[in-house]
């Protein structure tokens, strides 16, 4: 309860400051889109939704992940295979949550762009440049925060290990880690904020400028597909939407036996299982979605087979 109380303290005094700096930012960047030809000032909103989303990321994995340690801790005095269970469910609350989100908010604000800025417009016009364009301030937003989220939360959990260590070991002569220790609630929400928060925004952000790169590059692909010619910008949401929807259902079979745990072999082989049903359908919906198997990317021409292969 107390580490639980202390991890929430923390990202509510680091959410303060954040808001102020979000606050400034969006106006900075609000106003640069504005005076930009191929942008706009909605990137302001972007940024601000994006920053907001991957603050939410870090606070969904922070309250599965504090609620977890203890029930894991409880599950693990009877049974190994029944606290791998609960471990690794908590866990995927962060990843699941994480794809989700980006999936989601992506599809919402680019559907909203598009309809706005190139409802009208072929996909390889000024204004799609412009929806795209408007996209990113999305993930600076997530980035943005993911930054102070990572690197503060690093900064409290180095200050927090430390201090309980030579508040414990050097004056007090008690072992590290040690119940008696109060530095020691510090230390563990301190592993809390920079393991979990911490990197659950840091990947919420590179997960969505991953997306949002492809969708760039997507923009310069010319095919003839039941999208009227967007279906290499809309391939990343649909891909990662699939994949996020396998891993859900993969992760249900996810099991160690108490006489023989090996948690890394069920990482692997939940890991693996994902992959390839995820490829598989991935190459189904390539094959559906487009009508000409030819595809042209800055006059070099390739086929959508080997876009599967690749």
């Amino acid at each position: 309860g107390y580490i639980a109380r202390g991890a929430m303290a923390f990202l509510k005094a680091e959410w303060k400051v954040l808001a102020i700096y979000a606050f400034f930012m969006a106006i900075v960047v609000g106003i640069i889109g504005y005076y930009n030809p191929y942008s706009h000032w909605a990137v302001a909103i972007s940024f601000v939704i994006g920053g907001f989303c991957s603050a939410l990321a870090g606070f969904i994995g922070m309250k599965a992940a504090t609620s977890t340690n203890v029930k894991t801790t409880n599950a693990a005095i009877h049974s190994i295979s029944k606290a791998f269970k609960i471990a690794f469910r908590g866990g995927s609350v962060m990843g699941c949550g994480v794809g989700g989100i980006v999936v989601l908010m992506l599809s919402i604000l680019f559907l909203l762009y598009w309809y706005v800025f190139a409802r009208e417009a072929l996909p390889m016009s000024e204004e799609m440049t412009r929806v795209l364009e408007v996209l990113t301030g999305f993930s600076l937003g997530a980035e943005s925060v993911a930054l102070f989220a990572r690197v503060g939360g690093g900064i409290y959990t180095k200050g927090a290990d430390v201090g309980a260590d030579l508040v414990g070991k050097v004056e007090a002569g008690i072992p590290e880690d040690e119940p008696r220790n109060p530095a020691v609630i510090a230390d563990n929400v301190g592993d809390n904020v920079g393991d979990v928060a911490g990197m659950g925004a840091d990947l919420f952000g590179s997960f969505v400028a991953t997306i949002i790169a492809c969708m760039v590059l997507g923009r310069e692909v010319f095919s003839k597909d039941y999208a009227g010619g967007m279906a290499p910008i809309l391939l990343p949401l649909i891909i990662t939407g699939a994949g996020t929807v396998v891993s859900i259902l993969i992760m249900q079979f996810a099991r160690i036996s108490d006489n023989n745990p090996r948690p890394e072999r069920a990482f692997s082989v939940v890991t693996w299982l994902s992959i390839l049903i995820t490829a598989v359908i991935s190459a189904f919906i390539m094959k559906a979605i487009f009508i000409s198997d030819e595809l042209s990317f800055r006059n070099e021409v390739f086929s959508v087979n080997g876009m599967i292969g690749a």
